[in-house]
Order: C-alpha cells, then structure tokens, then sequence
C-alpha cells in the first residue's frame, strides 16, 4: 500500500573640512604604495606636495583627498599587488560601463580613487528628501561630545548583538566611528536592528575625509529609497527576512552546499541567518574593500552573490566524509576568516558575478513574501532580536512514511517563509482511506501543501505544491493545469534528489524560444521521473494551513507574469481529476 503524507501553512505571501595633515607614514595610498605628504611652512599659508604614480592621473584630483587616510593605521592596511588602472573620464562612464569596472577591480588598489570616487558614487543613490548631511553632523557631534570624547556615551541598542569591526582603523578611527554610530541612533530612531551598519560605516571611514563626511554617505544609504535596491536592514525584521530569502536563493543554487548544512545543521534557517556576517566582519579587509566597490553599485543583491559564491566555495574545501559532529557554524566562519587560502578575491567575484540570480523585483517580492510569514509569528518592526525554533520539532515528529531526519532535509528544500510553521497532517491512508475524492475533500482549502507517498517496495518520493487543490475546479470537465514554478518533486529513498523547474537553473530560457512555437503542456496518463502519479492505488500526506486571507496574498514568487514564457501555463505543474493526479509537465 502507499502511505502520503502532510501539508503547510501559506504566508500571505559633501561637505568637506580642513585638517591638520597625518604623519607622512599615513599619506595616501596613490595605487602603487604610500604617496608622501610633507608639509612645509612658507610664510602663513602651508603648501602641501603630493606624489602620485603615473597610474592615478586621472580627471578626479586626488589632491583634495589630502585628509583621507588620517583614521587608518597605514600598518594593517594590505600592500598593493600591482598599480592601478583608472580610465580618466571613469565618473562619465553609462552605469553598466561603472558596474564592470567595479567588478573588474579597477580602483582596487588606489586610497586616493576610491577616496573620491565613493562620495561621487553614494551622491547619486536616490534617497528621501530629508536625510542628514555633513553639517547637520558637525552640528549634533558638537553639541553631543564638545571635546573629541565618547567615553560617557553608550552606543546606539540598534548595535545590541551587532559586531562591530575596525578593520584597518587605528585608535583616533575607532574613536571616529563610534561617534558616527552614535550620531547616527540620534537621527535615525527607527532603526531597531542592522547588522551590516557599522561595519559599513567602517570601510567608507577609511577613505573619508572626516567623520562628517562619512556620516553623510552612512545617512544617504539608511535613507535610500530606491524601488527594489535597499542597502542597510534597519530592524530586525527586515534583517531576518533577508537571512529567509537567503536561505531560499541557496537552497535554489547551492543544492550541494544546502545537503550538506541541513544533513550537520538542526536547524538551517539559524545557520543562514549569519549569512551577512560572512561577508562583514569575516571576510579579510581587502576582500571586504572589494565587495564593498560594487554594493555601493549595485546594492544589496551584490552581497547575496557574494554569499552565495562563497558557500560554493565552501562545499568545494569540505572534506568527502562531510562534517559530521562539527559545528557547521564556527566551520563556514573559520573558512571565510581564511578565504585567501582557497581562492582570490577575483576569482570569488567572478564566481559570485556567474550565478544567474532573478531581477532585483522578484528578489524583493520573495523578500516581502517572507516578511509576511515573519509578522504572521508576531515579529514586528520595533522588535529586538528573538529566539528562533526549527519548526519541525525532531524530538517529537513521528510519521510512518518519513524519519525525523528525513523530514529535516525535506523540510529545509520548502521555502523559508512556510518552513517557519509547524506541518499539519491533513490525509493519510491509514485513517482516510485510499478515496481521490476524499483526498481532496481533505486538502482543498490549504496551500501550499506537501505530498509525500510511500511505495511497497519502501521508496518514498513526492512532492511540493504551491497551490490549493481546489484551483483544479477552474478547469471545468477537463483537466487543466495550475500552481506555479516553485512546484518542485522529490525522491527520498532510495535517494534523496529535488527537481526544480528548469527556469530555477537557466532563467535565460525563458527568453529563448518564441511563445508561437510552444505549446501549452497538457496531462498524460503517464509522467516521466521528475513527475509523480496518483489514483486509487496511492496515497496523500500532506501539511498545511487553511489560508481564508486570499485578497492580501502577494503575487507569488515564481509566477507566470514574471517570465517571457511560451504559454500562460509553461509554469503551472498541478493537474487533478477524479480519475487520479498529475505533478509535473506530463507528456
């Protein structure tokens, strides 16, 4: 006989100042090693001599970025490899020319380029109309701290569990930036939660020119508001929505990695959730400088690229016997603190850039999906951090078709957003009876749901479903297709293995062939592997939620709307009739 088995809960769905000059050891960095900055007095006025390589004469003077440099502990900062190479007219360049450059590494090695090029760069992010500048700066700090001291002030609690790196600062830097912090929870009180904060603020105060101005490029970023591009989470919320739709974009291109976290892991989503530390504090300095020149760029899906590439990476270095009984957590932080031993930084950008990731709206609309299901738990937007639970409790879930552990694995292949609830059983052959028609009786109403059918011989395969059985009634007497591409089937035993709808891996096929060429897939009697079959003779478990609430659902992630598809049914993967089931393409 077959066994099925469960079903899910649906989420709804610059100004610039004068400064006295550094020693001439923290000069700037001109490209292909320190430029000297000596100061001789001639009468009253200082003249002050720059020398630069032949590399960096380019059409941005870098002899206005005399006081960048005076927070870095010249020290710590790396060598540069070799001289670099910056086009003239690199500001006038069309953004996507400005994107390979970035990419490319092209300011990589120049203090005094990337000096002057990221103030330029962050005066073009569009944000709110009012947003903090240099002088309100000057103005707060002033009556804040009067004399040079933040002793006597604690930092802002948005910082509460947040690292705070200084990477290449040295004392006055790390005095400079707490300030900055600190000014920055005067004039943004909403801001509850947000890792990636002061290791931001951090990087750009290396190459400012005083703490007023990189205030105001920390302030442009909080206040962006450009459509489907944020830059900084500013509450925990947000923070935890993005570690979710992290989780989902590796669980989508990362298959290997993803086994291998959820086999070591109990809980996925908890080792997911450092994800942005990774990158910021973890990642050595010259690494971190990197990223950095294209986030400020391209905004937030940089550092999912970045993540991701490094988790690939990651699985690359892991041993063949796995890691069993070691802390997959400490492991991943351990591996990127030494990143340099594995690959180099281009090499990882190059990796990170050759992931087909979705556009930034169907990214956002994930982000927002998962949002949904986080506020569905009680999280709000002025919450501190809480504590989270795997959601399949391993200790107490028992079924007759899978084992805790397999039901581990499956349930880290579903979306974040539904993985946050608990399953509910909705069919089951051994008390439902091996009816279709009560089978559906049970599941209709709930969405998404998961199938899970277990043969004679032992084997178990299934699949998810994004959609609610009743969506078959649309089709009248014949047998239509419905649901959307995050429908996927599975095997468990003898092997597990997911597969995904092809766009998931190539999106660009999408856009290869006509839509007059295709034809729209229609059910068959039989499927191939990589579909599933049900009649009599099988049997449904599923897990799932009733979701009444079908006005507030937001477009669902993967739909047909978001794709140059041949039909309006290339993504629908669900057929049912009373003669029996099918998951898949047919045909």
């Amino acid at each position: 006989m077959l066994q099925v088995g469960l079903s899910l809960p649906r989420s709804p769905g610059g100004a610039a100042a004068a400064f006295p000059m550094a020693e001439p050891a923290a000069g700037e960095d001109t490209g292909t090693g320190r430029g000297l900055c000596p100061t001789e007095a001639l009468g009253s006025s200082p003249v002050t001599i720059v020398v630069t390589s032949e590399a960096d004469t380019w059409d941005i003077d870098t002899s206005s970025c005399l006081g960048c440099g005076q927070f870095v502990d010249w020290d710590k900062m790396p060598e540069p490899q070799q001289p670099a190479q910056i086009p003239r007219d690199v500001l006038s360049r069309p953004p996507k020319e400005l994107k390979r450059l970035a990419r490319e590494g092209c300011w990589g090695w120049s203090h005094a380029g990337r000096a002057r090029l990221y103030p330029r760069l962050i005066q073009q992010v569009s944000c709110r109309l009012v947003t903090p500048d240099a002088l309100v700066y000057r103005d707060v700090a002033g009556r804040l701290f009067g004399k040079p001291s933040v002793s006597s002030h604690p930092l802002p609690e948005f910082l509460e569990g947040c690292p705070m790196p200084t990477y290449c600062l040295n004392p006055h830097g790390v005095t400079a930036l707490k300030k900055i912090l600190i000014c920055v929870g005067t004039l943004f009180p909403d801001i509850t939660h947000s890792p990636l904060l002061p290791a931001l603020a951090a990087l750009l105060l290396h190459y400012s020119e005083d703490e007023a101005q990189c205030f105001e490029s920390v302030s442009r970023l909080i206040a962006s508001n450009a459509p489907h591009a944020g830059y900084i989470d500013q509450s925990f919320l947000a923070h935890q929505a993005s570690c979710m739709t992290f989780g989902d974009l590796a669980n989508k291109h990362c298959p290997a990695a993803h086994r291998l976290i959820a086999g070591a892991a109990d809980n996925v989503l908890e080792v997911y959730s450092e994800w942005l530390s990774w990158l910021f504090p973890g990642l050595p300095f010259g690494y971190a400088v990197r990223v950095l020149d294209v986030f400020l760029l391209e905004g937030q899906k940089v550092l999912y690229r970045i993540a991701l590439a490094l988790l690939k990476h990651f699985r690359l270095s892991v041993a063949p016997a796995g890691l069993q009984g070691s802390d997959i957590k400490a492991e991943l932080q351990d591996f990127v603190r030494n990143i340099a031993q594995h690959v180099t930084v281009d090499k990882l950008l190059e990796r990170a850039f050759g992931i087909r990731l979705f556009s930034r709206k169907e990214i956002w609309l994930l982000q927002m999906a998962n949002r949904k299901a986080l506020m569905e738990r009680g999280i709000t937007v002025v919450q501190r951090r809480p504590s989270f639970h795997l959601a399949v409790d391993m200790q107490s879930f028992s079924s007759s078709t899978v084992t805790a552990q397999e039901m581990r694995l499956l349930w880290s292949w579903i979306p974040e957003r539904f993985s946050l609830f608990p399953p509910v059983l909705l069919f089951s052959t051994c008390e439902d009876g091996c009816s279709l028609q009560r089978f559906y009786t049970c599941c209709e109403g709930y969405e998404p749901t998961v199938l899970l059918i277990k043969t004679t011989e032992g084997e178990v395969c299934g699949a998810f479903l994004s959609s609610d059985w009743s969506e078959r009634k649309k089709s009248g007497a014949t047998s239509g297709f419905f649901g959307t591409g995050e429908c996927f089937v599975f095997t468990v035993r003898p092997e597990a293995e997911r597969y995904e709808w092809v766009f998931i891996k190539k999106p660009e096929l999408a856009k290869a062939v006509p839509r007059s060429r295709q034809r729209s897939p229609s059910p068959a009697p039989e499927s191939p592997l990589g579909s599933c079959r049900d009649s009599r003779s099988s049997s449904p478990n599923h897990l799932a939620v009733p979701s009444p609430q079908r006005r507030g659902r937001l477009s669902p992630f993967l739909a047909i709307r978001h794709f140059l598809l041949p039909s309006k049914t290339a993504s629908m993967f669900m057929s049912g009739s009373r003669d029996g089931i099918v998951i898949g393409k047919g045909g």
